[in-house]
Order: C-alpha cells, then structure tokens, then sequence
C-alpha cells in the first residue's frame, strides 16, 4: 500500500527578485541569485523582525500592518542585493565621467544612490496614493453629475471606487508583462510557488517534482493586495463623506485597518483548505494568472537553493 504524505502547513513565504528569489523561514531569510556565469550564490538577509522585537506588534490587525512594513524594507534590499549580484562578472564599457558624475563622487559618493533611492519611492508612493485614492473618488464624482441616482446610497460609491481601483490594478500588472525582465520576475515568481508547494506536499526537493506543483498559491502578496482592494469596499461604507480630498484622506488613515483585515484573511486562506477559504483566496489566485508565469528549470534550481537554505531542521516553520 503506498504510503500517503503528510501536508506540511509551512510559515515559509518567499519573493521573486531580478535572476533570483528570496525566501523567508523563521530563523533566516536568504536571497539566492543567478549570476551572470550560471553559478547560483546565496547571501542570508537581517529582515525587520518587528513583531519578535516588539511584542505588541503581534496583536491581529495590527500584526498585518507591522509584516507590510517588514515585507517592503526587507524586499527592497532583497532587491538591490539581487540586481548587484545578476551583475557581477559583466563588463562595463568604459565610459569617462562627466563633470557632473565627478562633482556627485566627490560630495555625495555612496550617499548619492541612496538619495536617488528615497526620491524615487516618495515619487512612487505619491503616485500611487493619487491613483488609487484621488482619482477613483474624483471620477465617482464625475460620473455622479451625469447619473444622479448614484448619489442615492454609499453602497454605490464604494462599489465604484473598488472597482475602479481594481481595474487599475489590473492594467498595472498587465502592462508590467510587456516588460521582458519583468516577464522574467514573473517566472521567478511562478518557481517560488511551485518550490513551497513541493516542500508542502513533502516530496524531495528536485526540479522534477518542483516542476509539476501548481503556480498559484493563497499565501501569495499578489492575493493580499486584491484582498486589500476588497476590504477597501467594504470599508469605503462606512465613510460617509464625498468630497474628494476628505473622502481620500480619511480612506489613507483607515488603510492600516485595511491591510491588517487583509493579513489576517491571508494567513487563514494558507491554514485551512475547504470551501470558504478558497472563496476568499479565488480572487487572488485569478490574479496570479498575470503576476506568476511558467519558470525555466535554471529558475527552478533558484527557487530549490534558497528554499534549502532556509528550512530550520527542529520543525519550527511548521503551521500548528
């Protein structure tokens, strides 16, 4: 009789970078990368640990808000580890500075990436906070003036600005494919998923068995971020308001409650398995189809190094 395998219920998340993956256990986090020889390097990453330095930052909803902040300082040097990796070994055409790369050097140095980095993820953020806060109440408004039974009840101004807000989001992330180093993120993306299902499924770790797990996962960010945008509506009711700047500023000041409802949603859809959660992960997992692509087998053998690396051998990633 063939013997049947437990289905280990593992903390394990991961990220897809630039060549390479990061994985996140409970005792590390490493960031495995491709490089330009086809050797695989691996380098362990310090996240955040928020919630284990600040107890109270365990609390549900709130941890939600806490891991957010952990995810995106600790993905975005992930990042910059990886982009500095892919690229070792490459030559660089010698070009001489200009008189303005010299000035830079010499006041600014090894600051200058930094600032250059702070800028841009202000300009980013500002960006996206006008899209998918400012412009979905302001084009409701419009509409409003055209078709005035919309102003009888929030339910359809909330309704609106979700689904405009969704749109968005799916025109974003589509548009990113066209994108061939993004595509490659992508397949990156699609070899993490399939690497923890693997590891979940307690088969060996190989390519082969990698290869055949499914590439949707309801642990993924991708399916957070639609959950979000879902809360979103459901929030957007209790906010009476309708102007403009007061209805977005009062939305930016209740989206922490929006990310910590979504965190906690997530972490019940990667627990249980039966027909409520997979309502509630189908969203997500729909979205997946654009965020996550079929890996290559080098990608795979990425995703199988850092997930390896990061496996504690007492158990203690293991969901109870």
């Amino acid at each position: 009789m063939k013997k049947e395998r437990t289905k280990i219920v593992t903390s394990i998340g991961g990220q897809a970078l630039l060549e390479g993956i990061m994985m996140r256990g409970p005792k590390k986090s490493t960031v495995a990368v491709r490089k330009s020889d086809g050797s695989i390097v691996l380098q362990e990453i310090e996240p955040l640990n928020l919630i284990k330095k600040h107890k109270i930052l365990g609390i549900p909803i709130i941890r939600g808000v806490a891991n957010m902040i952990d995810s995106l300082v600790t993905g975005q040097r992930a990042l910059m580890i990886s982009a500095d990796k892919a690229m070792e070994g490459e030559e660089e055409e010698a070009v001489e500075p200009s008189k303005l790369d010299m000035w830079v050097d010499k006041h600014l140095g090894d600051k200058f990436i930094s600032i250059v980095m702070t800028i841009s993820t202000i300009i980013a953020v500002a960006f996206c906070v006008a899209v998918f806060f400012f412009v979905p109440t302001w084009l409701f408004n419009l509409t409003a003036g055209v078709l005035p039974f919309l102003n009888d009840t929030i339910i359809w101004r909330s309704a609106f600005e979700g689904i405009i807000r969704i749109i968005l989001f799916l025109v974003y992330m589509s548009l990113c494919t066209i994108n061939k180093d993004m595509k490659r993120v992508f397949q990156y993306h699609g070899a993490e998923h399939k690497t923890i299902f693997c590891y979940e499924h307690g088969l060996e770790l190989n390519v082969e068995n990698v290869r055949k797990q499914r590439r949707f996962h309801p642990r993924c960010g991708t399916s957070f971020l639609i959950l979000m945008l879902i809360v979103g509506i459901l929030v957007g009711l209790f906010i009476p308001f309708t102007d403009v700047w007061l209805r977005s500023s009062v939305k930016l000041l209740l989206l922490p409650v929006t990310v910590g409802i979504g965190y906690e949603l997530i972490k019940i859809c990667g627990k249980h398995d039966n027909i409520i959660t997979r309502i509630i992960a189908a969203p997500g997992v729909w979205m997946q189809h654009i965020t996550t692509k079929e890996p290559e087998d080098d990608m795979i053998e990425v995703a199988i190094s850092a997930m390896k690396d990061v496996i504690p051998k007492n158990g203690e990633d293991i969901i109870r």
